[in-house]
């Protein structure tokens, strides 16, 4: 092996500027829960219809979806703390303007425009990180401080927003994040090293747009076949997505400057942690649905309850996300994530035995150990995609893992969603009292939700009977998916331990196999460059603009 010089130790000043970069990352998860929370009232005020509430709710999420791959690409050319604080500076003002729409109309577009800005919170961040923290271990810790950033997030929305709610109008939860990015904003020049690929080529229009549509497409038509069943339109989409997205592919194949490279996905880590991250994002994002229902439908909870049992969880995960990467400097990653996966079967091994009766200490319980054994691939698995990619591609590389996520969770809804409402429509048709009008019953077919309304209307003991018949059949439901989830999690596990068994622990001098550094180069010859510096042997190869990870003052 080549003897190079250790990489640069990050300081107290590249650790203040992830302090601010985590909390630009929290904000993306606290405005999602903050809204759920202020939708009634929101309701209340501007009077919305059925389309415009859900509108009001999505758009940020399809936004951030869509632009994510173009945001990360634009990044690594036009400097990502320049993007960064555009993205921030588009933000706060996008919140101001939430916060105090007149019309439903200007709230709809207030949320749009948060979500392009949101998109470029993530990639940016996450990019940084690798310019800032050289050092690999340095970095594990710093990418598993970014990770808890989200849940951190999940965990403040729903406090501090309702007891924002509590004291003033619904258009103070939009407020929160104004302060937040100003201070963002004044920070980032101070402790954040800019970043930028002086050699890539100009941005490709035709591939930005393509990326944006087939993500927001594909994203689309699995939200709405999620909430309306397999209907033509959203099935039009969900493919209109998946065309757009093998055009795309086809022409950066075809470009000798791609807006993305496709070579990446020949790297084992990079392609093996996105899958992972993927499928764990199919499973999280269905179960939280399962397990609010739940809790709200079946236990009786209000949602505001519902959501304060899940902090225990939620605070666990932040804590394992934080405390992996110290665990990745001692043992091999496919090891850990593949061990924590195995562990995340446990709870679903509870749920599979839950009926109406069961309590919700079980739920608590196990999305505590859900917390407690995602830490490993959410903040290791992040490592490994991240630090697959060479420094000038970081910014695309994050904006992958972000889609992956978002993918994975749009389709774990609509599909694992699936799982669990053909059991429940099926176990209802059976055992929904004879005294039931047709009617009725299509109706109470549609959720749990509906069902339990509909049964409050109705007399005595018929009314009881709906309720028993519909709560059973959604525990059935619950036990279903919780099956299907045990056996995802099964070959994950597997798959990931038997691919990456030869990744050595993060910062080991072992050195890894070939096909396992950036791009698929052989590590020792990686090793021997500088981040961002073309290697001896590959003049032809992009060269970054990298600067000192300690800014000048």
């Amino acid at each position: 092996m080549t003897n190079a010089e250790p990489p640069p130790r990050a300081g107290g000043r590249e650790w203040a500027g992830l302090a601010v970069l985590a909390v630009a990352t929290m904000m993306i998860t606290f405005d999602m829960f903050v809204l759920l929370l202020a939708l009634p009232d929101i309701t209340a005020d501007l009077q919305p219809s059925t389309v415009e509430q859900l509108w009001i709710l999505d758009i940020y999420g399809f936004l951030v979806g869509g632009f994510l791959i173009t945001m990360g690409t634009l990044g690594d050319r036009i400097g990502r703390r320049r993007l960064l604080m555009i993205g921030a500076a588009s933000f706060a003002v996008a919140s101001l303007l939430c916060a105090f729409a007149p019309t439903t109309e200007l709230l709809i577009v207030g949320r749009a425009l948060l979500g392009i800005a949101g998109s470029t919170l993530a990639p940016s961040t996450l990019a940084l990180i690798t310019n800032m923290f050289r050092d690999p271990k340095q970095m594990g810790v710093a990418i598993g401080i970014w990770a808890g950033g989200f849940t951190l997030g999940s965990i403040l929305g729903p406090v501090v927003g309702g007891v924002m709610l509590a004291q003033f109008w619904w258009g103070a939860v939009f407020l929160l994040a104004v302060p937040v990015m100003v201070v963002l904003l004044l920070a980032c020049p101070l402790l954040v090293p800019e970043f930028k690929n002086t050699e890539a080529g100009k941005l490709d229009l035709v591939s930005a747009l393509l990326s944006v549509l087939a993500v927001i497409a594909f994203i689309f038509g699995l939200k709405e076949v999620a909430r309306y069943g397999w209907q033509a339109g959203p099935i039009l989409a969900g493919l209109a997505g998946i065309v757009l997205a093998l055009v795309f592919v086809r022409r950066q194949l075809r470009l000798t400057e791609p807006f993305m490279d496709l070579r990446l996905f020949g790297n084992r880590s990079f392609s093996t942690m996105l899958v992972g991250l993927l499928l764990y994002a199919l499973i999280g994002g269905s179960s939280m649905y399962y397990i609010t229902q739940f809790l709200q439908s079946v236990s009786g909870m209000t949602p505001l309850t519902a959501a304060f049992c899940l902090l225990p969880g939620m605070v666990v995960a932040t804590i394992s996300a934080t405390v992996s990467p110290m665990l990745g400097q001692r043992m091999r990653p496919a090891y850990l994530i593949s061990g924590g996966i195995a562990g995340i079967v446990i709870p679903f091994a509870m749920f599979s035995q839950l009926d109406a009766n069961s309590s919700p200490v079980v739920l608590i319980v196990g999305f505590a150990i859900m917390g407690l054994c995602e830490g490993p691939l959410l903040s290791l698995g992040t490592n490994l995609v991240v630090s697959s990619a060479p420094p000038e591609k970081a910014g695309s590389s994050s904006s992958m893992a972000q889609v992956a996520n978002e993918a994975g969770g749009s389709l774990g809804v609509a599909v694992m969603g699936s799982v669990g409402a053909a059991v429940y429509v099926a176990q209802l048709d059976d055992t929904a009292p004879s005294g039931l009008s047709g009617d009725l019953l299509t109706t109470a077919q549609d959720n749990v939700a509906s069902a339990l309304t509909i049964a409050a209307d109705l007399p005595g003991q018929l009314g009881e009977q709906l309720s028993s018949a519909a709560k059973s059949a959604f525990a059935s439901g619950m036990n279903v998916f919780a099956v299907v989830c045990i056996v995802i999690l099964i070959v994950a596990a597997v798959t990931i331990a038997a691919l990456l068994r030869h990744v050595p622990p993060t910062g080991s001098e072992e050195a890894a196999p070939e096909g396992t550094g950036p791009e698929g180069t052989d590590p020792d010859a990686a090793a021997a460059t500088e981040p961002g510096e073309a290697p001896a042997e590959e003049p032809h190869a992009h060269a970054a603009e990298q600067p000192d990870p300690r800014p000048a003052s």
